[in-house]
């Protein structure tokens, strides 16, 4: 569903990511691990067409999107749940999600939204910057699903989120991959969610994708020891 050849991107004359090749098939939850700093948010940025690829090609299913603006990949059913959320904070929780149906012909939040989110449900007249971190994070994915996606990416979706919402966050992930066949790729520093919720995991170390193994073989310490400082 995901296609991603020989991916290069710079800022600038400094190149961030180094040739990076990788495939997520459908209905499959791909999580890309590392350290701070290793290249995680550049990829993700660089495949919603933020920052700047100097060579390679992305695709999703047929489509080749690498040339594409960012709208364009939204519509080619590519969605992002950006680092830090970026929810709007002036909105209610309900408007927020509609954003995400610009291209789509759907007017209202669609029922199965709040289904998956109920505490959205309840709170769909709140301003979105009156949430916890947690049910902004939940807010934040919902309004990318609201776009109805193909490929779904989440940058960092654990961070700074309590352990109950967590848990709760990879019951959905694992829920959308089953009954959407939606594909997931979610770059992510804590292990044990990783290991929870994907089903391959791959080590992005300076640029460069440096180990790849499905879950039901991991080596846990070893790639613990990737993630170590």
């Amino acid at each position: 569903m995901l296609a991603i050849d020989g991916l290069r991107v710079a800022y600038g004359e400094s190149e961030v990511i180094h040739g990076v090749s990788m495939r997520v098939a459908p209905s499959e939850i791909v999580a890309i691990m590392g350290r701070n700093g290793m290249g995680k948010t550049t990829l993700m940025k660089a495949l919603m067409g933020i920052a700047r690829t100097t060579a390679g090609g992305v695709r999703i299913a047929s489509k080749d999107i690498t040339g594409d603006k960012s709208h364009e990949r939204v519509a080619a059913g590519l969605a992002y749940v950006p680092q830090g959320r970026m929810i709007f904070p002036a909105m209610t929780v309900e408007e927020n999600i509609e954003t995400g149906l610009t291209v789509t012909a759907e007017r209202a939040v669609p029922e199965d939204i709040y289904e998956l989110f109920p505490v959205l449900l309840e709170m769909k007249r709140r301003r979105g910057g009156n949430l916890s971190g947690g049910q902004q994070q939940q807010l934040a994915i919902a309004r990318a699903l609201a776009s109805r996606p193909k490929v779904l990416l989440l940058d960092e979706p654990t961070e700074g989120i309590q352990p109950s919402i967590i848990r709760e966050l990879g019951r959905v992930l694992k829920t959308i991959r089953d009954t959407r066949g939606l594909s997931i790729l979610v770059s992510e520093q804590v292990l044990s969610f990783a290991l929870d919720i994907a089903d391959r995991v791959l080590v992005l170390e300076n640029g460069e994708v440096v180990h790849e193994e499905i879950r039901a073989t991991i080596d846990e310490v070893k790639v613990a020891n990737f993630l170590s400082v």
